[in-house]
């Protein structure tokens, strides 16, 4: 078999909890519902600094956010490390990338030179936007700003569908196409997605409170019809690979950057430590290798880990570079390359998390069972997930969990430990990079 081709497909901010292979009866998500019952799925992914711009940089890395120093957004990527399509590129893989980048950190809607693009050859991209029907976008070498057509991400998986129906097949290709949505604003998705949810029909999660109640309705009904526009947008991109006759040697990786609170813990969007921001769907199909029986696996795959995963199914070299794990061997039926647990981490609490809203820094491990967080004043968040999935009793304190959380809170240690983590304040971490931020403790970004 020759090398196959790979084609990582992401949301912005799509939550492990919101299709209906994970249980929601709510949304409608058949395409990937059906790819699921045909993909590799693990059920217990997280993004472990829960945040876009940290996630996508330890995507393109396979580094943690406090090596590769996006631990905040709108700052830019070093090319210190060797990127994940620059590796794929030295195999002999043709490399492009189509959507939402932000990681260059030069504004959001500025062109992005060649030399920023960490190796990718076919490019239509934009820094970040969130205004979905009305969405520009860079191609090539050209520094003249094009517009999607209507709703971007319809727009940009017909141009994934175009690049691989063209594709001369001359070489293997690398392919990663990231939306925007469901991203907030989440009343934006097309007329005819957001007939289909009414905020009167929406069941809420038991860990939303009363008083986030018709707020949180609103937002998930709006949510949802992003939700359902981009299953049917996979659905068109599993069918061109099936046209093409490529769908049996092409490694498709759907997941997300991050989940989304909406209303739980009473709380908004992400880079939070509980299930809905850390957890996030991951299926992998390669029906040619692993069959198609949508097998279930339970290793806690994290973001960084992406990376070297990918290679290793492809057969290529790991950077030396990257600190994620290949999880390649696991998916095949080998052996869980990791502890046990992933490593949650806040270096630095900004945007809707920062202080004066409650946001702290914070580090922790998600096991099969437990969550387990640290903040810098000491042990804070302890829920057995198993009898308690959406975090409602908070065990911290619980005298009959202490050697528990004790022995937890020495795992977390051991794990920081190997990565040279001291667990400082953020604001050190700011100035250690040389950031600066604003009020929210943000980074100020342009239009």
């Amino acid at each position: 078999m020759s090398q196959p081709n790979v084609i990582l497909v992401f949301g912005d901010q799509w939550r492990q909890q919101a299709f209906g292979y994970t249980g929601n009866k709510c949304v409608q998500t058949p395409n990937i519902d059906q790819f699921a019952s045909q993909s590799l799925n693990l059920t217990h992914a997280v993004s472990g600094c829960s945040v876009c711009c940290p996630a996508r940089a330890s995507l393109l890395t396979g580094q943690y956010p406090l090596t590769h120093g996006v631990f905040v957004n709108d700052v830019h990527l070093s090319d210190r490390a060797t990127s994940i399509a620059q590796a794929f590129s030295g195999a002999g893989y043709d490399t492009g990338y189509i959507g939402k980048w932000h990681v260059d950190g030069n504004g959001r809607s500025n062109y992005i030179a060649p030399e920023h693009r960490q190796g990718f050859d076919y490019w239509k991209v934009l820094e970040c936007t969130h205004s979905y029907n009305e969405s520009y976008y860079y191609a090539g070498d050209s520094d003249e700003k094009l517009e999607w057509e209507g709703y971007d991400a319809i727009s940009q998986t017909k141009d994934a569908q175009a690049y691989i129906q063209n594709h001369s097949q001359s070489n293997p290709f690398f392919v990663t196409l990231s939306w925007g949505p469901p991203h907030a604003p989440y009343e934006t998705a097309p007329e005819e997605y957001r007939a289909m949810y009414k905020p009167e029909d929406v069941s809420l999660r038991p860990n939303v409170p009363e008083a986030k109640a018709e707020a949180a309705r609103k937002w998930i009904a709006g949510y949802y019809a992003h939700c359902t526009a981009l299953d049917d947008c996979m659905g068109d991109l599993l069918k061109t690979l099936g046209d093409k006759g490529i769908a049996e040697n092409t490694i498709v990786l759907f997941f997300s950057d991050h989940g989304d609170m909406m209303g739980s813990q009473a709380s908004a969007k992400k880079q939070q430590p509980w299930e809905e921001s850390i957890r996030v769907p991951f299926l992998l199909r390669w029906a040619g290798k692993f069959g198609g029986d949508g097998q279930v696996l339970d290793a806690r795959i994290d973001i960084p880990d992406i990376m070297p995963t990918v290679l290793g199914l492809c057969g290529i070299d790991i950077p030396d570079t990257v600190q994620g794990l290949d999880f390649s061997n696991y998916l095949g039926g080998g052996e869980d390359p990791s502890d046990g647990a992933a490593l949650l981490q806040c270096p630095h609490p900004f945007g809707q998390w920062h202080r004066e809203t409650g946001g702290r820094e914070y580090r922790g491990l998600r096991t099969d069972r437990y969550t387990y967080v640290r903040s810098l004043d000491g042990p804070w968040l302890l829920y057995d997930n198993e009898v308690d999935p959406y975090q409602l009793n908070n065990l911290i304190n619980d005298v009959a969990h202490a050697g528990l959380r004790d022995d937890l809170d020495a795992w977390l240690q051991r794990r920081l430990d190997a990565m040279g983590d001291e667990f400082k304040h953020g604001l050190e971490y700011v100035k250690d990079w040389g950031y600066t931020v604003d009020a929210r403790e943000t980074v100020p970004y342009t239009n």
